[in-house]
């Protein structure tokens, strides 16, 4: 950075600073923590021969923070892997349940909205097709920030609601299903081999979302299918079909080389190319009951609360970090049916 012409190549100086703030976003808190320990070395010391108990307090409240710190420095080290590191691509889609299972797909993508602002992080819709009654179909959104995928990349599968529902009119308690997938966003220096003349099927159609007139009057949404592995992007949040088609083309992108991830880690892959079913029947990670009992609870980390709002509010840091360190211990989850 300091060479004369570091900033002769914009777009390389970018790429560099944008690396070295992730790098000192890992180095930075570990520097952090040794010199913490080293101001605890001192004030135990200090405390040894305090009798006015002074430094054994100072200590005592050096403690609490130092241990978060420690928390979430091990919770980083879970997210090793380079895509970890990135911005995100969340996708919503109903399933078995009608109008109950468009609402709770509406719910569902607002709690991750909700989680994304609690923790700083940006929200861009990027796709939207509403329900028919209530809720949406599905949708997509990009979630900006660091680390967003690392966390959120254990939310992919199939998400449970029980509740009464408010569209029976007798008052009966229903069961919705929503699916969840979660991939990276990539940046352009990542080559996946894609054949986008002979591979590629294109449509497009009208937005139904905001927009103006404009939007609402003319072609500008698109929608990419991979047709080897029937992959599916769209976009439609921008007024140029041009861009929706970029916007399109990236996340289709991102989606295949999610799949070259989890072909490389030998993983059999549910949620892609066969996809596992949204609804009775499909394995659940998730279950919401709000009657008769309320409760959340994980069906891989056993991971439970008992109340259920402020998980659908976005208070979700429990389930995500409990994902995480779950699969540091590489334990096998089985799914949990309830009745």
């Amino acid at each position: 950075m300091s060479a004369s012409d570091f900033w002769a190549d914009q777009e390389r100086a970018r790429t560099q600073m944008e690396e070295l703030r992730k790098l000192k976003g890992t180095v930075g808190p570990l520097q952090k923590l040794s010199s913490s320990g080293d101001d605890m070395l001192v004030l135990m010391e200090f405390a040894a021969d305090d009798d006015s108990g002074e430094s054994e307090a100072e200590l005592k409240a050096l403690v609490d923070p130092l241990a978060a710190e420690i928390d979430r420095v091990e919770l980083q080290a879970t997210m090793a892997n380079p895509e970890d590191v990135c911005s995100a691509y969340l996708t919503v889609q109903a399933g078995e349940g009608g109008t109950d299972s468009a609402d709770w797909a509406q719910m569902l993508l607002r709690m991750y909205a909700r989680w994304a602002e609690r923790s700083g992080f940006k929200i861009e819709e990027i796709d939207l097709s509403p329900g028919e009654e209530a809720g949406i179909r599905n949708a997509t959104i990009l979630i900006t920030g660091d680390f967003v995928y690392g966390y959120l990349r254990g939310e992919t599968g199939n998400h449970r609601l029980i509740r009464i529902s408010p569209f029976d009119s007798a008052g009966r308690r229903h069961t919705a299903f929503a699916a969840v997938d979660v991939v990276p966003e990539i940046d352009d220096e990542v080559n996946i081999d894609i054949n986008w003349e002979k591979d590629i099927k294109e449509d497009t159609y009208r937005s139904s979302g905001a927009g103006g007139q404009h939007v609402n009057k003319t072609d500008s949404a698109v929608r990419l299918t991979h047709i080897p592995t029937g992959v599916v992007a769209a976009c439609q949040n921008e007024r140029s079909q041009h861009k929706n088609r970029a916007t399109a083309k990236k996340m289709l992108t991102a989606k295949l080389f999610q799949i070259e991830i989890e072909k490389r880690e030998a993983e059999v892959s549910a949620r892609r190319g066969e996809k596992s079913k949204i609804g009775f029947g499909g394995q659940t990670i998730r279950n919401y009951v709000l009657h008769p009992d309320q409760f959340v609870k994980d069906t891989r980390t056993g991971t439970k609360v008992g109340n259920p709002q402020p998980v659908l509010d976005g208070d979700l840091d429990l389930f995500l970090e409990s994902y995480l360190r779950w699969t540091l211990n590489e334990q096998v989850a089985q799914p949990t049916d309830l009745e």
